[in-house]
């Protein structure tokens, strides 16, 4: 990793071996993930474009979906992983995100001949503004530009008008940063306020509802600050399939499922809710407006004082076998 000021000035640079042998990082694109994950699948068991229009509890404890088209679905056991948005966690009481301050401006940078960036994080801070970049495979490289807002503004689907937007940021800082926003496709350019929902004990609906469940952004919205809103999902994935798992093979009632659920949530909880908290608070001290503030953030904070491997042990997670 390497973290640099906005005038170019290297802060810091180290391996995460080095501040903690357990740790690694793997830039791996979204679309990579999720075609790898749905090869798993049978191919005619995704449906797409199926926007729902209505959810019922039916007695039985089935639910009745209806979709924007028209056509039902009658499922027995429903879970929502339909992100931040979500109109399964609505329907369940959950409330809307909250915006937290800070919009970001994401997209993924080809090079047909081969990107030419070392397989490193780079991170850049400046007042109210941070940037970053990494390689996720020998064309591609992600980068993300954060920055401060009252407001998350009229949304904007231009490429090149959210392109010049992102670019007038950071139009002084180091000029890699610029050129990988230039090599970016259109079609990968995004500009999204970032939101979280704080799951507060007893106040915040449970994530189950009889045998309808949430999972990743639909429950547990978290900024990006922490790289782990993915990582959750995946981690909330394992440990329902083993719950579940557990509870279809003995062959009870529809209770030993609803069960399942709730103890799902009961483990889950413990580890998401703080996890949402630590990454709104590490966003807010690096959007850090006050010149004094990130002068010492730069010359101190950063190279002197903080270790990465306490700050990473959130990241440490091993599933039961499945």
């Amino acid at each position: 990793m390497v973290v640099k000021s906005e005038d170019g000035r290297e802060l810091r640079s180290f391996t995460f071996k080095q501040e903690d042998q357990s740790q690694e990082v793997r830039a791996v694109e979204r679309r990579v993930l999720l075609e790898t994950l749905a090869a798993q699948l049978p191919h005619d068991v995704i449906q797409f474009s199926s926007k729902l229009a209505r959810i019922e509890s039916n007695p039985d404890g089935e639910t009745l979906l209806e979709l924007a088209d028209g056509s039902k679905l009658l499922a027995k056991i429903l879970i929502g992983c339909d992100g931040i948005r979500s109109p399964i966690a609505k329907w369940m009481g959950f409330s809307k995100a909250n915006y937290v301050g800070h919009c970001a401006f994401r997209g993924l940078a080809s090079y047909s001949e081969g990107q030419p960036y070392e397989p490193r994080v780079n991170y850049i801070y400046g007042r109210g503004v941070r940037a970053g970049y990494v390689p996720v495979s020998p064309t591609k490289v992600y980068w993300f530009i954060c920055f401060n807002s009252s407001s998350p503004g009229p949304k904007i689907t231009d490429p090149s008008v959210l392109k010049k937007e992102a670019k007038e940021l950071v139009k002084n800082w180091p000029s890699e940063l610029l050129d990988i926003v230039d090599a970016t496709a259109d079609e990968t350019v995004s500009k999204t306020p970032l939101v979280d929902r704080w799951l507060w004990p007893a106040v915040s609906p449970p994530a189950s509802a009889g045998k309808v469940v949430v999972v990743g952004d639909a429950w547990h919205p978290m900024t990006p600050n922490l790289g782990q809103g993915a990582c959750c999902a995946l981690e909330d994935a394992v440990v329902l399939a083993k719950k579940l798992a557990g509870a279809i093979k003995s062959n009870e009632d529809h209770s030993s499922v609803e069960e399942a659920l709730r103890s799902y949530g009961s483990e889950r909880w413990p580890r998401v809710f703080p996890l949402t908290v630590r990454a709104y608070f590490v966003g807010s001290i690096l959007q850090w407006e006050n010149p004094l503030v990130c002068s010492v953030r730069n010359n101190i904070v950063i190279p002197k004082l903080v270790r990465l491997g306490p700050l990473l042990e959130h990241t440490n997670f091993t599933p039961e076998s499945l």
